[in-house]
């Protein structure tokens, strides 16, 4: 359970009108320190202020452990970087999801129920004939993805979790490829037994019915490679977003639908979509690269560098790191040859080199990188952040799955501190 490892350290004081108040304080495996105030309101009639939540524990959990300041990223006690060289996107995430490595015989059960779950059901093709050509791939696959507890409605909240865990990681490729299709009027493509996941994916995404199409195998690799790294990042937007909606007893299907359109924002998950859009800006601006290093260095100027930087590694990204490898191989087995491509390997040159970047640690993270593997690999801008949900699902699934094991668990409910305007009375419209 996630509070397994959660012990009460110390007692920390609170004094609030003359009044002296305990708050408990428990530790993490970690060491992380959290001051309990689930009974705060109920003992002294206030709540805390935390605007976006960014000092606040909703939960305890087990998953994924991040220390910012170290570059540390962990999936169930594994450090990423062991996870990135010697896992694939499936043992991952059996992985997040039941707490575990699999074993053989587990793996080889979990790999087999992905790929023979895999068909979506017919009908559902006429959902993707109701969406216009210019529909964002994103808003196909929340709807598609929410659809499905209508063609499974057994799937409840107390319904067989692990097989519609199953289905949804095993159909979600499908719809994710399907939804492409659509946006490029083309023929869709139907999963294959005899693939990999990603590899899987990458066929239905580019194959075509009347020609021969094999995936290049870096392609494969480095598509698995970042499913792994997106595959859970604690307590981000949209992962809260599965748990709070979650917290309500809805469904899988409607809990990640959900979550699927909180990653949907620019600030979160389209992050390296705009790294693209930068870029094309630069581009076409002459593709003069330094005039753009020098307007992010000036005060004055609200041109802001995308991908560089995380809001939580202060020190380095180490998702970035492994990617950059991966991002070199591609390019360089590929023979990429792209103008945007080039001015990103510019903007990275410096941005390692320039004191400016090195001392405010604006190093190129993980949407970066990501950004430029997707757009030497041929996915299309539109399509990044569709990519980055099939990577998260996995670790919405493990914290929905937690939530809903956790003993005690409570619907969330924020509170607030009311600002509008103390009581008046109505005025008869004729009077006013």
């Amino acid at each position: 359970m996630a509070n397994d490892h959660l012990t009460l350290t110390e007692t920390a004081k609170l004094l609030l009108h003359s009044k002296e108040y305990d708050l408990p304080a428990y530790t993490g495996s970690e060491g992380e320190v959290g001051l309990d105030i689930t009974q705060l309101r109920s003992k002294t009639g206030a709540i805390t202020f935390d605007s976006g939540y960014g000092n606040t524990g909703s939960c305890a959990s087990a998953i994924t452990f991040i220390d910012g300041e170290k570059g540390i990223l962990r999936y169930r006690g594994y450090p990423i970087e062991e996870l990135a060289k010697n896992s694939n996107f499936i043992e991952v995430s059996f992985l997040l999801i039941f707490g575990h490595l699999p074993s053989k015989t587990e793996l080889e059960r979990f790999h087999f129920n992905l790929t023979h779950h895999s068909l979506i059901h017919e009908e559902m093709k006429k959902f993707y004939e109701g969406f216009p050509s210019s529909a964002h791939p994103m808003g196909i696959l929340s709807s598609m993805v929410s659809s499905l507890s209508a063609f499974y409605p057994e799937a409840g909240y107390n319904a067989d979790v692990e097989l519609n865990i199953t289905r949804l990681i095993a159909k979600l490729k499908t719809i994710a490829a399907f939804s492409y299709k659509k946006s490029i009027g083309q023929p869709y493509v139907y999963p294959r037994n005899d693939l990999s996941y990603s590899g899987d994916l990458l066929h239905m995404m580019f194959a075509v019915p009347s020609e021969n199409y094999e995936v290049p195998k870096v392609v494969e690799e480095a598509l698995d490679l970042l499913l792994i790294l997106h595959a859970d990042h604690e307590q981000n937007c949209s992962t809260s977003t599965v748990r709070m909606v979650g917290s309500s007893e809805a469904n899988l299907f409607a809990s990640i639908s959900a979550g699927i359109c909180a990653l949907w924002g620019p600030l979160h998950g389209g992050a390296n979509q705009q790294v693209i859009e930068m870029l094309e800006k630069i581009k076409a601006d002459g593709s003069d690269y330094k005039k753009y290093i020098s307007m992010a260095k000036d005060k004055e100027s609200k041109f802001k560098l995308m991908g560089f930087g995380h809001r939580v590694y202060k020190n380095f990204d180490p998702r970035a790191q492994i990617l950059k490898a991966s991002a070199d191989k591609v390019l360089s087995q590929l023979g990429v040859k792209d103008p945007l491509l080039d001015i990103a390997r510019n903007l990275e040159e410096v941005a390692l080199k320039d004191p400016f970047f090195i001392e405010r640690k604006l190093y190129p993270n993980v949407d970066f990188y990501s950004g430029i593997i997707y757009r030497a690999i041929g996915i299309p801008t539109n399509m990044f952040t569709v990519m980055f949900a099939l990577g998260r699902l996995p670790g919405w699934i493990a914290h929905w799955k937690e939530m809903r094991e956790t003993p005690g668990a409570r619907i969330y409910r924020p509170r607030q501190i009311y600002t509008g305007e103390t009581k008046r009375s109505f005025i008869q419209l004729e009077k006013r």
